[in-house]
């Protein structure tokens, strides 16, 4: 199972974490972890290399984890394009539960 942890502060996602296989397939060949990780990398590509807002993102392999903050300091612009982001990615993760409820979990903490 994959958890997906969003890090709030009130309203606003400031960081997320995702950990764990999802166990739908043999890794390598695993159809949700492949779309989970697609997600998160698009989001870390166009915050980081598009906007070039300087997140940061620590993988560790060993434990199958990401772990993702946004930096601070953030003009009003550059934070609702991150929310705007970050919102996104927790509905599409989250309807991805809906589809494979025993293999992603979506929370907010």
């Amino acid at each position: 199972m994959t958890t997906v942890s969003f890090h709030m502060e009130e309203s606003r996602i400031v960081a997320f974490d995702v950990k764990g296989h999802s166990g739908y397939a043999d890794q390598g060949s695993d159809i949700v972890c492949a779309a989970i990780t697609s997600a998160v990398r698009m989001v870390e590509c166009t915050l980081n290399d598009v906007l070039g807002l300087g997140a940061t993102v620590k993988v560790c392999e060993n434990t199958a984890k990401i772990s993702f903050y946004l930096p601070g300091g953030l003009s009003a612009s550059a934070d609702n394009t991150c929310q705007a982001l970050l919102t996104g990615l927790m509905v599409y993760l989250t309807e991805l539960h809906e589809e494979y409820p025993d293999n992603i979990t979506v929370l907010e903490v």
